[in-house]
């Protein structure tokens, strides 16, 4: 299983590509951990040739599912309409599963099945840290279920 972890924030999308194989987890290298979006995507060329980018690099790298952190549509902490856009974007890929997961699930499932490795020994860089974290989640949400959140909530 192949999961492209992604974080959005602002024009950018910052991305993890982890993969799990027989209990044994593999960051794989790809050719571009950072995509920005020009102009805020305002013209449908920059968005077209950002779909494309993205497309690409999934088909290349083979990857089967997409975890994006979803974020909040108002208030202090929303994501701005570049973000949406981008979000849109990974939507529209074919033929691969895009997950967006809930603040609260990422901290359930993390508390549940932590990041059995310190995140300074991937050797990711900084800004790749919440993209690991969304793909972590996704795979052990995929592993163990989430049912166990419904469960716990009863």
């Amino acid at each position: 299983m192949r999961t492209l972890g992604v974080e959005i924030t602002g024009s950018e999308a910052m991305l993890c590509l982890l993969s799990k194989e027989s209990d044994v987890f593999d960051i794989r290298d790809i050719r571009q951990t950072r995509f920005t979006l020009p102009n805020m995507g305002q013209d449908q060329e920059t968005m077209r040739k950002f779909h494309f980018d993205l497309t690409k690099l999934v088909e290349d790298y083979q990857i089967d599912t997409i975890a994006i952190r979803q974020r909040a549509h108002k208030g202090k902490f929303a994501g701005s309409a570049a973000g949406f856009k981008m979000e849109a974007a990974f939507q529209l890929i074919s033929d691969t599963e895009v997950h967006l997961l809930n603040a609260t699930e990422v901290k359930e499932q993390l508390k549940r099945n932590p990041v059995p490795v310190d995140y300074a020994d991937t050797g990711l860089r900084k800004y790749q840290e919440q993209a690991f974290t969304n793909a972590y989640v996704l795979i052990m949400r995929k592993t163990y279920g989430h049912d166990e959140v419904e469960a716990e909530a009863e």
